[in-house]
């Protein structure tokens, strides 16, 4: 069975190196409380190794839920949410939909570390909306509404409810005017 969510090889390196940005910005939560735990920060590693074509599909796809495994290693959410963030990063491999799961748990992880989550949420989203190229920009237009397809990460699920889904409704309603640069 095959899902819009998915997206080609092609279209998953170009937002695997988007999707390593967004977690990699909060690593630093997870790192401060399990600094000798390196899964996670190896999972962001393997994301841009993938988005440059350095590593092959189907071990990343074997091998893709180690750096989610190191939220275990934490005990603070905004932590968790940090190594949620890299975990999903790696998954992009597998399914390109991942690396809005990475962008949704880097804002939650930057909402749960800051005094006013909701200010921290949005400038995460700004930002992580900032760093996409025009690639990435065309590539995350492909994929399916959150909701609209229940074959992967945006169907039902930890991505479709709170804070998460919030924040992939807001980067995919902001998607379409989106202008970059060429």
């Amino acid at each position: 069975m095959t899902t819009p969510q998915a997206l080609s090889e092609a279209d998953r390196r170009v937002v695997a190196g988007w999707a390593a940005d967004c977690a990699e910005r909060v690593l630093p939560l997870f790192e401060a409380e399990a600094p000798d735990d390196d899964r996670a920060r190896d999972g962001i590693d393997r994301a841009r190794a993938f988005s440059r074509g350095e590593l092959d599909t189907a071990e990343q796809i074997r091998i893709r839920f180690v750096a989610g495994r190191a939220a275990g290693s934490a005990e603070t959410p905004a932590a968790i949410a940090a190594a949620r963030a890299a975990g999903q990063a790696a998954g992009v491999a597998h399914m390109g939909a991942h690396a809005l799961g990475a962008a949704a748990y880097a804002a939650k992880a930057a909402a749960l570390a800051a005094t006013d989550s909701e200010t921290a949420r949005r400038r995460e989203v700004e930002w992580q909306l900032g760093r996409l190229t025009p690639e990435a920009h065309r590539a995350l237009l492909r994929l399916p509404l959150l909701g609209t397809d229940s074959a992967g990460p945006l169907g039902p699920g930890l991505l479709a409810s709170g804070v998460l889904a919030t924040t992939i409704r807001e980067l995919q309603a902001a998607l379409p005017d989106l202008v970059l640069p060429e």
